[in-house]
């Protein structure tokens, strides 16, 4: 017989950090809310979460891994929009943001949750910060939990 490790969507005593990009923040905005409220609703009190504003989404990375190896946040949620223009700079964002969360996650051994949009058109973004396809920081922030009471299993 074999044994199951199944995360809960509990926030439980973990803390949580929000590394948000103040760049498309009419979107980014939306996005936080939708952690914070998620959080929330399973759970976590405002002591728990500290949001960490940056300027824009290739900042994110060197804040989040601030967070995550100081010791004190169990899951780190980065959260942006990078919305594509009409020059090379959204795919190196892009490359970069993704590249730079996922090294987080090696490095610092605490979730680094991938919360960061994009999207090529601003009609899509808006879909994901809570319109038709629900509100990606939500989904984040439901990773992070499951991911916290996985490890705490492990």
């Amino acid at each position: 017989m074999y044994k199951e490790i199944k995360g809960q969507l509990t926030a439980g005593d973990a803390k949580y950090a929000i590394v948000v990009s103040r760049f498309n923040e009419f979107i980014t905005s939306k996005l936080l809310g939708g952690a914070i409220d998620c959080l929330q609703r399973h759970g976590a009190s405002d002591d728990q979460i500290t949001v960490v504003w940056v300027p824009g989404a290739i900042e994110i990375t060197v804040a989040a891994k601030k967070v995550a190896e100081s010791g004190n946040f169990d899951a780190v949620i980065c959260l942006g929009a990078v919305i594509r223009g009409q020059t090379s700079h959204y795919d190196y964002v892009c490359q970069q943001i993704s590249r730079g969360v996922g090294q987080i996650n090696y490095d610092a051994g605490v979730p680094a949750i991938f919360g960061v949009l994009t999207v090529e058109t601003i009609e899509q973004a808006v879909e994901r910060a809570g319109t038709k396809q629900g509100n990606a920081g939500a989904s984040a922030a439901m990773s992070a939990m499951e991911m916290v009471n996985v490890l705490g299993q492990l």
